[in-house]
């Protein structure tokens, strides 16, 4: 859902008062089309960063949201995306380099979830999905991501992973769990294997956040949901664009390879 006037939760006019951590950055969103990526790339626009690219499959959701990061006075640019493919994946991080000079910061949101199911039910071909757009496209995205960082002298990776990753809230969920646990060791592994060479990667674990996948998930009563969680609401979008903003901003200087939960308490209950 599109919040018309409003910036990834922030009204137009608090705009002018937001710091300025993005400036000087060029960042790429991959599922920067709806929920967490369009709210952190409307906030990575807002706060000045000198160049967007949004990479999606939905070429209309892509484009419009290029068109609301260029409205706050970012260039931006949409590039049609599957992440599973190599080919695509570059493509993206060619366009970064190529429109606006550089590539210096990266938010991998891409992913997806299978139709709730027992795990004896779920079909081979679905978890080849689910790994390929969940863990594939991480790998991909970061291969390419850090081979043009390391060009600049380095960089900030942040991935969407989940508190799925870390405790499995969702029964019939087996398998983005396990993609999600996947991507946790992969962020950690490449954070350790790139701090020195001046990339920093972190990840974030959203929790119950209202977002297109999450009103897909088959949950039939969300009001009880919430009342479950700490803050006895779910999250939004714009909350775990902060997180992310504060990841990829010279804020968090010292952190590497951390798993930053936005759950609204979820872990810690």
């Amino acid at each position: 859902m599109h919040m018309g006037s409003e910036i990834g939760g922030t009204s137009a006019a608090e705009c002018a008062i937001l710091e300025r951590r993005m400036t000087g950055h060029v960042a790429l969103i991959t599922g920067g089309g709806s929920g967490i990526g369009r709210a952190t790339a409307l906030r990575m626009a807002a706060e000045g960063a000198d160049g967007i690219v949004i990479a999606g499959r939905r070429v209309t959701d892509g484009e419009a949201v290029a068109a609301e990061c260029r409205s706050l006075g970012a260039k931006a640019r949409y590039v049609q995306t599957d992440v599973t493919r190599e080919e695509d994946v570059a493509r993206a991080v060619q366009t970064a380099v190529g429109e606006f000079g550089r590539l210096t910061v990266a938010f991998n949101n891409a992913g997806v979830q299978e139709r709730r199911a027992p795990l004896e039910a779920q079909r081979m071909e679905t978890y080849k999905t689910v790994f390929d757009s969940n863990v594939g496209s991480v790998f991909l995205c970061l291969k390419h991501q850090i081979d043009a960082m390391l060009q600049e002298g380095g960089g900030r990776i942040v991935v969407n992973a989940s508190v799925s990753g870390i405790r499995n809230p969702n029964p019939g969920l087996s398998l983005y769990s396990a993609s999600k646990a996947a991507v946790i060791s992969l962020v950690r592994s490449a954070a350790m294997e790139n701090a020195p060479r001046g990339i920093r990667i972190n990840a974030v674990a959203p929790g119950r956040v209202l977002t297109d996948m999450m009103l897909a998930s088959g949950i039939a009563d969300m009001a009880s949901v919430a009342a479950g969680l700490p803050l006895r609401r779910m999250g939004q979008p714009h909350e775990v664009a902060e997180a992310v903003i504060w990841l990829a901003s010279d804020a968090s200087s010292y952190i590497v390879g951390h798993i930053l939960s936005a759950d609204g308490g979820f872990l810690a209950s």
